[in-house]
């Protein structure tokens, strides 16, 4: 954690709270000093990052209460109290309160920083360790919702991890079916929106006349037909996710505006002259080369560059072949589940099909052919029906792909063993272990 902690000084004599404010910035810790509980109990949350230096005698709210308060809230937040000449029995139930320490009037300001860094240092590592707890959490929900062991999955789980607190808003570029609204939903998940709204417009879905009205809201008698008041698509996802999927659809007209709505951050319902700020995260996705549009003048230069701050490229099925039987067992469970129907049993002829197939649809048409598959009715559907290509080189490619599919399956079943791996395969482990290394599997082994 980059973020310097603070200590919050509680203390009603205003001589005594500026002399603790003086100790403390002189040895380069940030404070800022309050003159009552009730002041302090509003800026202090269970992520505080500081501690809390509280008198116990306070007018209103004493220091006990804000003690017990402040448990309440974050139980690992210090607090030090300080007492004064005959408060000792105070201090003793402080601590088993759970006091972080006590300080006796009259002390000395070298004292004071002495107690005030141990705690810092206490509240420092606690908010590191709820950090680390959260990254992690949030890493192994991203795995079981963008699933995949390719090396282009894993550096797109990275990406939504480093972007998903970030402000920045996000170009999203993939084929159709690749999943970009499913990442888009992912980041919006794992930032400090997730709370909010996230809004999603199919900008391709939109007829033009009506495509205003959506996206700025109207007034009432904006007109003819407008009857009431509408909330648009944008002002509904302040404080979240506006998520604007085939933004390369988007009229030229409403580009101009929307470009105006992300710069100016704030916008104006049809009908109406007052601006309304909106704070909101934006998304977009396109299936299209955005820079080549724009220099083709089908697409505004200056939008592009201004959605472009970070850009996540989402890669087709077929350039990681490795994940379909591992994507392909998860939406045969999804759709078993679905549809109350058995599990198919594993067929190696239908996974070889599955591997060597080009999948035009990526993951949206693979997740159907699973479906088809727990309903019996696969037989006549692409891959089934159609032909494996031929060729030397693509015959290789798909020798390969499919030999490193069904690797990476069977090391992810037997727990990264190459032992166990090696004897399921009916290789030797010499063997198995260069063909890790040729097809880069190493990870996982």
């Amino acid at each position: 954690m980059t973020q310097a902690l603070q200590v919050l000084v509680v203390e009603d004599d205003p001589d005594v709270r500026l002399g603790c404010e003086q100790a403390l910035q002189l040895e380069d810790i940030p404070v800022s000093g309050v003159d009552s509980a009730e002041k302090a109990r509003r800026q202090i949350t269970r992520d505080f990052a500081g501690v809390v230096v509280s008198d116990i005698r306070l007018p209103g709210m004493d220091g006990m209460a804000l003690l017990k308060e402040v448990r309440s809230i974050d139980p690992d937040l210090p607090v030090v109290l300080i007492t004064g000449h005959g408060d000792v029995s105070l201090a003793v139930q402080a601590m088993k309160d759970g006091a972080h320490d006590f300080i006796e009037k009259p002390f000395s300001p070298d004292y004071l920083v002495e107690v005030v860094r141990r705690a810092l240092d206490k509240r420092r590592l606690t908010l590191e360790v709820r950090h680390l707890r959260s990254r992690l959490e949030g890493r192994e929900k991203l795995e079981g919702r963008l699933i995949g062991r390719a090396p282009a999955m894993v550096r797109v789980r990275q990406l939504v991890t480093d972007l998903g607190n970030s402000a920045a808003d996000i170009l999203i570029a993939g084929e159709t079916g690749t999943g970009k609204e499913l990442v888009a939903r992912c980041l919006h998940d794992a930032g400090p929106r997730a709370g909010g709204n996230f809004v999603a417009i199919n900008c391709g879905g939109l007829p033009e006349t009506l495509f205003e009205s959506e996206i700025f809201g109207h007034e009432a008698g904006a007109y003819t037909g407008a009857g009431k008041r509408r909330i648009g698509k944008i002002e509904h996802a302040s404080g979240g996710t506006l998520f604007l999927d085939e933004i390369e659809s988007m009229p030229l007209a409403m580009q101009t505006k929307l470009l105006r709505v992300l710069q100016e951050r704030s916008l104006e319902r049809l009908g109406s002259n007052t601006p309304i700020p909106v704070n909101c995260r934006v998304i977009a996705a396109t299936k299209c080369d955005l820079k080549e549009l724009s220099d083709q003048g089908r697409f505004r230069a200056d939008l592009y560059y201004r959605l472009n701050v970070a850009t996540l490229p989402l890669p087709p099925l077929r350039e990681r072949r490795e994940d379909i039987p591992l994507l392909f067992e998860h939406f045969v469970l999804q759709g078993a589940a679905r549809h109350e129907r058995p599990v198919p049993e594993a067929d190696p002829a239908r996974l070889r099909r599955l591997v060597s197939y080009d999948w035009p649809g990526n993951v949206r048409e693979l997740r159907n052919v699973a479906d088809r598959c727990v309903l019996g009715i696969e037989a006549g559907f692409p891959p089934f029906g159609t032909e494996v290509p031929s060729g030397p080189q693509p015959l290789a490619e798909s020798v390969a792909a499919f030999e490193r599919a069904l690797i990476s399956d069977a090391l992810a079943r037997n727990g990264g063993s190459l032992a166990r791996t090696a004897e399921a395969l009916g290789v030797a482990k010499t063997t198995l272990h260069d063909k890790i290394r040729k097809y880069q599997l190493g990870e996982q082994a």
